[in-house]
């Protein structure tokens, strides 16, 4: 009718993106990180090697030798460039995954998770490829760290895992949420696992390229997996500009805006304790090759391969554990249990001089990783559905903040400890470890 009031705008929803089936999130995660564990152990045993190479140290793999070398400095000042360059590809990545992961992870609340997971996908597959062009052509090892920064300008491994939980919290009931979010978990663990089996036998046949190439065909099958098999989880994905503070406000008003139906306390001490596991955890990964590469435990790549299967291999124990105990204690005291197995091992780690002990170790991590599934389903409880992405945008940049203070504390003690106790980093994470077990206590 001429002359009436245009109505105001409404919300464009955008609509839904040509799809070959409606997939779970289960299978990205799965693949992202088979091709993570692939490329980590390698690319610390790549740069060993090649600041080995570099400083004419040929001392790392004879059989007798290897545990009167003890005080070599040039074997020391292998360990501590591999551990500082380790520092810098954390530290590059945290530098920008801080802005954009947060950004992402918020504007997956409009837009959908696909988006999220197509970005990130492609951010992982750029590392992989950057890390090809180092391996096959000899390039300076600053380009790991260049490829690094391109992976978490994109997202990262973060913004994907903020996508898949936030994906699974769209779906999952709240008295199902913990248990789907320990099965995405597990999803981690396994491929991992496998990865690390893999990684160490490849790498003893044929050398460095050929794991990494395999990496980067996984990535690419994982980055068209994201854009044409996922499911999206939204129900009403719109239109949402991007480049804009909202996204950003939207995560800060989950700690400081009142409501009634949260609680900004919970939602601040839990999110310190997912921080301290994730310190410790990351930390120690850091730093597990090194103690395995060198005196007195001089591992080949084979038992490197057993030994990261074996830090994996709770991600699936964790799972099967906590579907168990679950019918008779409260998800807290689950993950009070767990801490607590992760103490011990930590601390079996410390004094760990020999192969069959540093194995206990592994072992007693068996319900190590029921912690974090427990804490982010919690947090998932506490937030609105509209902010769910939001929330796990900030446990991501809890997460990066995490892996940044790991590597600063872990790679930096570690070979200044060298000296006078190699184990004392797994001696400080098991004392952190006490921090999330009186506050989720």
């Amino acid at each position: 009718m001429e002359g009436s009031a245009s109505p105001p705008d409404k919300p464009r929803v955008r609509p839904a993106a040509a799809v070959l089936c409606r997939g779970p999130v289960e299978p990205l995660v799965f693949l992202a990180n088979f091709a993570l564990v692939l490329q980590g152990p390698l690319t610390t045993q790549y740069l060993w090697h090649r600041f080995s190479a570099d400083l004419g140290y040929n001392g790392t793999r004879q059989r007798g030798g290897c545990s009167n070398r003890s005080a070599d400095p040039t074997m020391q000042e292998v360990e501590t460039l591999t551990s500082h360059w380790t520092l810098y590809m954390n530290v590059g990545g945290f530098l920008v995954g801080l802005f954009s992961s947060t950004l992402l992870g918020a504007w997956s609340d409009g837009v959908g998770r696909r988006p999220l997971l197509v970005l990130a996908s492609l951010g992982l597959l750029l590392q992989a490829l950057v890390s090809v062009f180092v391996v096959q052509l000899q390039l300076h090892v600053g380009y790991f760290v260049l490829g690094r920064i391109l992976c978490a300008l994109l997202g990262d491994f973060g913004g994907l895992l903020a996508a898949s939980f936030a994906s699974v919290a769209d779906v999952s009931s709240s008295r199902s949420r913990t248990f789907r979010m320990a099965l995405l978990e597990a999803s981690i663990g396994v491929a991992g696992m496998l990865a690390s089996l893999l990684g160490g036998h490849w790498l003893r046949a044929q050398g460095y390229a050929n794991p990494f190439w395999l990496a980067l065909a996984l990535l690419i099958a994982m980055t068209l997996y994201a854009a044409f098999c996922f499911g999206e989880t939204l129900k009403e994905p719109k239109f949402t500009r991007l480049f804009t503070f909202r996204h950003h406000r939207s995560i800060v008003q989950l700690y400081v805006a009142p409501a009634p139906e949260k609680s900004r306390k919970h939602l601040a001490l839990y999110s310190l304790a997912i921080f301290v596991v994730i310190t410790v955890h990351f930390g120690a990964q850091d730093i597990f090759t090194l103690y395995e590469l060198s005196t007195p435990l001089c591992w080949d790549s084979k038992l490197i391969g057993y030994g990261s299967a074996a830090q994996h291999l709770p991600y699936l124990t964790s799972l099967l554990v906590l579907k168990l105990l679950q019918h008779c204690l409260a998800d807290a005291w689950v993950a009070e249990i767990g801490l607590a197995f992760n103490i011990l091992g930590m601390v079996v780690f410390a004094f760990a001089t020999i192969t069959p002990l540093m194995f206990t170790g592994y072992g007693l991590l068996f319900l190590s990783l029921v912690i974090t599934p427990v804490i982010r389903a919690k947090l998932s409880k506490l937030v609105r559905e509209t902010e769910q992405g939001a929330l796990f945008s900030a446990v991501a940049c809890v997460n990066n903040l995490a892996m940044l203070t790991a590597s600063g504390i872990f790679n930096s003690l570690y070979p200044a400890t060298l000296n006078f106790m190699k184990g004392f980093p797994f001696l400080l994470g098991a004392g952190l470890l006490l921090i999330p077990a009186v506050l989720i206590g």
